[in-house]
C-alpha cells in the first residue's frame, strides 16, 4: 500500500529548510544545438523534486550537467553552497549520486559486490595497503561488506546478496542500482526513470522506497514519464520543454497548467487534437488537470 498522503499532496519544505542542491542558469550546447538553455533548479534537504517533459526536452542532459558527466557551456552547480567541478568522481565524493536510464550494473558480480563498489569512494586504503591486504584494507573491506548488506536489506534484496546481478529480475536490478547509489553516502540522490519498464506493483514499491529514502534525510530528484507516479511522489515538479523550464510548482499547479498538457500532446490553437487519438498517458495527464471530461473518455471500441 502506498505511503503517499491523500491526493498526492506533499508537505512543502519550510523557508528554513537548507538548500542542498542549486543549479543556476545552466546551458549545455553541442555545436549549434542547445540542449539545455538557462535552467535553474533548487532542491532543499529532505525534498523530492520531479523533472518531467516530453522526449528530447533535455532532462537527462541536465542530469549529466549536474553530476559532472558533461561540463556545462555556462552556469554553475552547487552542492551545499559549494561549486561542483565537472568531474563525476569528485561530484560523488561531494555527496551527489545517481542512477541511469539504462541499467548499468556489473552483470557478473553479485548484488553484494555491486553495492560494495559504491562504498569505495569512501575508503582510504592506498594501493600498497590494498595489495598487501593490510589492517586498514581489511577493516574497510569488512565495514563496506556490512554496509552493503544493510543497504540490500533496506531495498528489499537482503536474501539476494549472493545472486549475480544479471540473474535478478528487472525490477530488482533497478533496486540494486539504487542501493549502490546509496552506498556512496549521498545527500542528494538523482534517479533517471526509476520505474521504466516496471509493472504497477513494482512501481508502487519504488514509490514507497523513495519515501523511505526521504525519511533518511536525503533529497531526491526524479526524472519520470509516469505522470501518476510523479504527481503522487513529489513535493515540487519542474517541466522542461526544448531545453528550457516551462513551469515549476506543486504537483497540483503543474498538472493543471494547460502549457504542460500542450507540451505533451500538442494541440495549439491551430492544431486541434481528437480525444480518440490520445494515448493512455495523454488521457491521464488531461484527467489529472481536469481538461478531459468523463463523457469524453470513452472506449474507442464502442
Amino acid at each position: 500500500m502506498s505511503t503517499a498522503p491523500p491526493n498526492g499532496e506533499m508537505a512543502a519544505p519550510t523557508a528554513a529548510t537548507q538548500i542542498v542542491l542549486e543549479a543556476r542558469d545552466v546551458v549545455m550546447r553541442f555545436g549549434g544545438l542547445t540542449a539545455v538553455n538557462g535552467v535553474d533548479l533548487v532542491v532543499h534537504e529532505g525534498e523530492i523534486v520531479g523533472l518531467i517533459g516530453p522526449n528530447g526536452a533535455g532532462k537527462t542532459t541536465f542530469f549529466n550537467c549536474l553530476t559532472g558527466m558533461y561540463k556545462p557551456t555556462s552556469g554553475r552547480v552547487m552542492l551545499r553552497g559549494r561549486n561542483l567541478p565537472p568531474r563525476p568522481g569528485r561530484v560523488v565524493r561531494a555527496g551527489m549520486a545517481r542512477t541511469f536510464q539504462n541499467i548499468r550494473l556489473f552483470a557478473n558480480m553479485t548484488a553484494l559486490e555491486n553495492v560494495m563498489v559504491g562504498r569505495y569512494c569512501r575508503t582510504k586504503a592506498g594501493p600498497v595497503t590494498s595489495i598487501l591486504r593490510g589492517p586498514t584494507y581489511r577493516r574497510e573491506e569488512r565495514e563496506s561488506r556490512e554496509r552493503a548488506q544493510e543497504l540490500l536489506e533496506f531495498v528489499g534484496l537482503g536474501r539476494k546478496a549472493e545472486h549475480l546481478a544479471r540473474n535478478l529480475p528487472y525490477g530488482e536490478q533497478r533496486k540494486l542500482e539504487i542501493a549502490r547509489a546509496l552506498a556512496t553516502d549521498p545527500v542528494v540522490l538523482l534517479l533517471d526513470e526509476p520505474t521504466a519498464g516496471m509493472n504497477p506493483i513494482e512501481t508502487e514499491q519504488t514509490m514507497n522506497l523513495i519515501f523511505r529514502i526521504r525519511e533518511m534525510g536525503l533529497a531526491v530528484v526524479v526524472i519520470e514519464h509516469d505522470m501518476r507516479f510523479i504527481f503522487q511522489l513529489c513535493d515540487r515538479v519542474t517541466c522542461l520543454v526544448r531545453g528550457e523550464t516551462l513551469t515549476e510548482g506543486t504537483p497540483g499547479e503543474v498538472q493543471s497548467d494547460p502549457r504542460v498538457i500542450e507540451a505533451y500532446i500538442g494541440g495549439g490553437d491551430d492544431d486541434e487534437i481528437s480525444h480518440d487519438e490520445l494515448t493512455d498517458e495523454d488521457r491521464e495527464v488531461l484527467r489529472a488537470g481536469g481538461e478531459l471530461r468523463p463523457e469524453d473518455d470513452v472506449e474507442r471500441t464502442r
